[in-house]
């Protein structure tokens, strides 16, 4: 005798399959996700904290050229390993397809936004924090001005204020202005020799920052060069700096140094929230640099840098402000989880909760960021005489001893009247 199946005798038990398995595929992919991003980036930060910046952008390049979600991560950090490398040029090449990559409106695909719900953040293609988008202008004026481009410098500071304007006025978000950006930009309209220009970025830089020490000499000089007499005898009188012969010694020109220091924040599960990001501080080795300068192989002048922008503190501020936006996008998560596992459980109750489970074991926090961010932004400033020079950084620890971190020997020209810029990174 031939029995006769139905149809839906078969069709129930390979629905019943395909839900168990793409259920466990779910969870799967939810636990390796992080996983894959952090051993990824770790080795190439071994490279960086050996002082092997070379080494790490070899390794980093593969990653970068990658077209996938999380490329623009592997670009930040790459076009930050070329920089340590004292390659500026073709840093400053991936830190534009960085920029571009952040300014597509449509980076994020739709399946991929609708299964960042599902399952977790990231499976979004990363565009990159609000920070981060904004702090890639600051990196590639540093560039530029390693390379005496004050043109493509200054374009760059400008676009990160523009940037960050739309974001408090368009946007509506609570971020405040950037003392380092008009810092940044009074160096560079003084090495422009637009001395009125100058002073007005570097007083705003000390009114949005008036604990900001590195800017005060910039300011009585600049307001002595631009002619602003009132301004000059205020804030000489209120810093104790009184007038310079060499502002006006046609046979000096400037030095000016930025000292990238240690690793900034770095990503972790809140403890009490574990779907949610926070940054946490790293413990950085390196706090200060003692910069040497020589002229025929003989020490002419050794000073400690000063504190000019705390990125640390700065990024922590900025995700901190961004927590309710990530809550309220993860209860819509919450709700699309359920209303999936509910569609399932309609045709078999046990793989519906199994789906609902695998979902909600996926949704970690999302832990991808630029990773090699520095901690602080330093500068040591010397007016010497024309000449050429060598130019030294050695790192130093919070009680100012000598951690055996040091950069190599960087050749420097001053010419008259000009400014010459010098960048170093540590990474321990």
């Amino acid at each position: 005798m031939i029995i006769t199946a139905k149809p839906k005798q078969f069709v129930r038990p390979v629905l019943g399959n395909l839900f168990l398995v793409l259920s466990l595929f779910i969870l799967t992919l939810g636990v390796s996700g992080c996983a894959t991003y952090q051993s990824k980036v770790d080795q190439a930060r071994h490279y960086l904290a050996e002082g092997k910046p070379q080494e790490a952008a070899d390794y980093l390049k593969p990653l970068a050229e990658k077209d996938d979600g999380d490329q623009l991560i592997y670009v930040y950090d790459y076009a930050t390993a070329l920089q340590a490398a004292q390659n500026f040029k073709e840093s400053s090449k991936w830190y534009e397809v960085a920029y571009k990559m952040g300014e597509q409106k449509d980076y994020t695909s739709v399946g991929r936004q609708a299964g960042s719900l599902l399952l977790s953040e990231e499976m979004v293609q990363y565009k990159g924090e609000d920070f981060e988008r904004l702090f890639v202008h600051l990196m590639l004026a540093l560039n530029y001005l390693s390379l005496n481009d004050l043109e493509g410098a200054n374009v760059e500071t400008r676009r990160l204020i523009d940037r960050l304007n739309y974001y408090r006025i368009e946007e509506k978000k609570p971020y405040e202005q950037n003392p380092f950006a008009f810092y940044l930009n009074g160096h560079i309209w003084e090495a422009n020799r637009n001395w009125d220009s100058a002073y007005i970025d570097f007083e705003k830089a000390y009114t949005l920052n008036p604990n900001l020490k590195a800017v005060q000499e910039d300011l009585v000089r600049t307001a002595y060069k631009a002619r602003r007499t009132e301004q000059f005898q205020k804030w000489s009188k209120k810093f104790g700096i009184p007038k310079n012969p060499d502002w006006e010694n046609s046979k000096n020109g400037e030095l000016v140094v930025f000292y990238l220091q240690g690793f900034g924040p770095r990503k972790a599960p809140r403890p009490d929230s574990p779907r949610f990001p926070m940054l946490m501080p790293v413990q950085n080795h390196t706090h200060w640099a003692e910069v040497e300068i020589k002229k025929d192989n003989i020490p002419f002048r050794r000073d400690e840098t000063e504190l000019a922008y705390n990125v640390q503190d700065v990024a922590i501020k900025t995700l901190n402000d961004q927590y309710a936006g990530l809550v309220a996008k993860r209860i819509a998560g919450f709700v699309a989880k359920d209303a999936a596992a509910k569609q399932i459980g309609k045709k078999n109750e046990a793989l519906g909760l199994v789906a609902l489970i695998a979902m909600h074991a996926s949704d970690r926090a999302d832990l991808r960021q630029w990773s090699t961010l520095p901690q602080t932004i330093q500068v040591a400033r010397y007016s010497l005489p024309v000449g050429k020079y060598e130019v030294q950084a050695k790192g130093l620890s919070l009680r100012k001893e000598q951690t055996g971190e040091n950069s190599e020997m960087i050749p420097v020209e001053i010419r008259s009247g000009r400014k010459s810029f010098v960048i170093w990174r540590s990474w321990r």
